[in-house]
């Protein structure tokens, strides 16, 4: 009996060698693949990433179009209050406060209660869900009889919303080779900026309405992106990582092929090899894949950069950026300039987020973040101080000064800090841990997000702190502190591997040396190991 038990044993060993040595072939084969490579042999993987991430387009939308109504004569009559003199109509700091976070509380939930779904049904099956619920809500938000309602569709809708948020960026990595990564990544961010153009061009064109359909309209136009995704999901395959943890390895290599170009040279059976690898050693690492795991040993720093990029994408000007048109209004720019300047921000956007993946093949995550941080504080500084000269407001020209400056802080953001963010939270965390980290990154985004959703229209409004440009100085302060944040703690995961980021965390290296790393002699010492 021991001698058939020493057999089982010794066949087990080199089941396991032959998976070391099929995963390190795949490990180096990702390594050599070149971008342009990898576009031509995985154009499927980008396909069905995009799909997924299309669903940011409903996400931009939602909050662009909302935004913009603040400006709209039509809303602000059905939705606001006549305060007369000066002011006129004008929805309350209140409501715009009730209203705005309608989105991030319902992402605050929706992260949360995407990721045990993800875990338990897969990715598809809750894309499927939330598609269905999306639809209903949009419903809600666009007959809204009053503010209460139009408050409520808010909320709902934004829980669908925040499980879009979680799904796009863990769909986009567990699909996509390394070289692929950043890109697929940041174009989820160049999905919500979609979002906010499409808002901007349907608030300038129902600016000048007078009737309810100048807000019922945008509400409506959510619907298109619906039946589109729905029928793209049917056929999209499942990621074979989650597969993989669910011991259906089988699918998870139906899967893979079909992620490649059929007549590429891939060897997906490799490319399992190292999806087993990687999750066999986080499982005998990790105990559970709760979110308290999220918080234990290694799994604790990388978890704290997700959820500070998150916040630094958060409270370092987007909500600034987000109120572009009421901004430029206050500002004393007429109300057709305003939205024809809010329909050019959102386009900077466009082009300032493709930008982004040539910055990424250059410097990388960690220096474009922090760099993208470091200019956003002086350019909001500027516009504060902009706002201090003598006889603002009798100086048309110091307004259009502010909305040039607002249109740099919107290129930087968008080139930088606002796409880099969705690539360092999505990949910062384990792949057994992924879900959970980008729920936790998404939620803690949402709480901040309701603190600026709160604050903003006091610091803006003309009935409130009417502090117009001199919120510079508040965003451009935190920006500051956002910057050295960057120095001391944000690592650089540009071109690793998952199972070679759990390597660099559990063997303890500086953050900061994280892109000069050299894996020669773990690599070789591993091999060692093995033989």
């Amino acid at each position: 009996m021991n001698n058939l038990n020493d057999d089982a044993n010794y066949i087990d060993d080199l089941k396991g060698l032959d998976i070391i040595v099929q995963a390190k072939r795949a490990t180096e084969t990702e390594h050599a693949l070149t971008t342009i490579d990898a576009i031509k042999t995985y154009p499927m993987a980008i396909f069905w990433a995009s799909v997924f991430a299309t669903s940011l387009v409903m996400v931009g939308y939602d909050s662009g179009i909302l935004y913009s109504f603040y400006a709209l004569p039509a809303f602000v009559q059905k939705y606001g209050t006549d305060y007369g003199g000066t002011v006129g109509w004008e929805v309350s700091a209140k409501w715009q406060n009730v209203l705005g976070m309608g989105t991030p509380v319902g992402q605050f939930l929706g992260a949360f209660t995407a990721s045990y779904p993800m875990e338990r049904w897969g990715r598809k099956k809750v894309f499927a869900g939330s598609l269905f619920f999306t639809t209903s809500f949009i419903f809600l938000q666009m007959f809204a009889s009053n503010v209460q309602v139009l408050a409520a569709g808010e909320f709902l809708a934004g829980i669908m919303y925040g499980t879009y948020v979680v799904l796009a960026p863990t769909y986009a990595s567990e699909v996509c080779p390394v070289a692929l990564r950043g890109i697929m990544n940041a174009g989820i961010n160049l999905a919500y900026v979609i979002g906010q153009f499409i808002a901007s061009g349907v608030g300038k064109g129902v600016s000048e309405w007078t009737d309810q359909w100048a807000y019922r309209l945008p509400f409506a136009i959510q619907w298109i992106w619906i039946p589109l995704l729905a029928i793209c999901l049917w056929f999209a395959p499942e990621s074979p990582w989650w597969l993989v943890r669910q011991g259906r390895s089988d699918e998870a290599l139906v899967s893979l092929r079909r992620l490649v170009r059929s007549s590429s040279n891939v060897d997906v059976t490799a490319t399992l090899a190292m999806i087993e690898s990687t999750t066999a050693h986080e499982a005998e690492v990790e105990k559970s894949t709760t979110f308290a795991e999220c918080f234990r040993g290694t799994n604790r720093i990388r978890t704290e950069v997700a959820l500070m990029v998150q916040t630094w994408q958060v409270i370092t000007g987007i909500s600034l950026i987000g109120y572009a048109v009421y901004f430029f209004e206050l500002a004393g720019l007429p109300i057709a300039a305003s939205f024809d300047m809010g329909v050019g921000n959102t386009a900077i956007g466009f082009v300032a987020t493709c930008c982004s993946w040539f910055f990424m093949s250059f410097a990388g995550r960690r220096n474009i973040f922090m760099i993208g941080v470091g200019i956003m504080a002086l350019s909001q500084i500027l516009i504060g101080i902009l706002d201090c000269l003598p006889n603002y407001t009798t100086r048309p020209g110091l307004a259009w000064a502010q909305a040039g400056l607002l249109d740099l802080l919107t290129f930087v953001f968008q080139g930088t800090v606002g796409p880099i963010n969705f690539v360092i939270f999505a990949e910062i965390g384990s792949t057994r841990l992924r879900s959970q980290t980008c729920a936790l990154a998404t939620s803690t985004g949402s709480i901040f997000q309701i603190i600026m959703t709160v604050a903003v229209p006091y610091m803006l409004n003309a009935s409130s702190a009417n502090w117009r440009g001199k919120t510079g100085f508040f965003f451009g302060g935190i920006s500051l502190v956002a910057t050295a944040w960057c120095w001391f703690r944000l690592p650089e995961t540009k071109g690793r591997t998952y199972e070679e980021l759990d390597v660099m965390f559990e063997t303890g290296i500086p953050v900061r040396e994280f892109e000069k790393y050299k894996f020669e002699a773990v690599e070789g010492q591993e091999a060692n190991d093995v033989v």
